[in-house]
């Protein structure tokens, strides 16, 4: 991990397209720009979480859609 130090308007580069700045620190709380392409996703690390487990339960099938394919499958035609 990359640790560094930035005040408020500094910046700090992501390859060569992505940009994030400081915008405001207060105590524990840091404000932060994210300048991207539309292309990039840009999530917090929870909703990202979020979106991952979201996704993977949307491409599991049931398990009746299981027990029905196999049943298909074994029927002889």
């Amino acid at each position: 991990m990359l640790v560094l130090t930035r005040r408020a308007g500094e910046s700090v580069m992501i390859g060569n397209d992505v940009i994030i700045t400081v915008l405001e620190a207060r105590g524990d709380v840091i404000r932060l720009g994210i300048q991207a392409p539309r292309d990039v996703q840009v999530h917090r690390e929870e909703v990202f979480r979020e979106l991952q487990a979201a996704n993977r339960e949307a491409a599991s099938p049931t398990d009746d859609a299981v027990r029905a394919i196999t049943k298909m499958l074994q029927s002889p035609e």
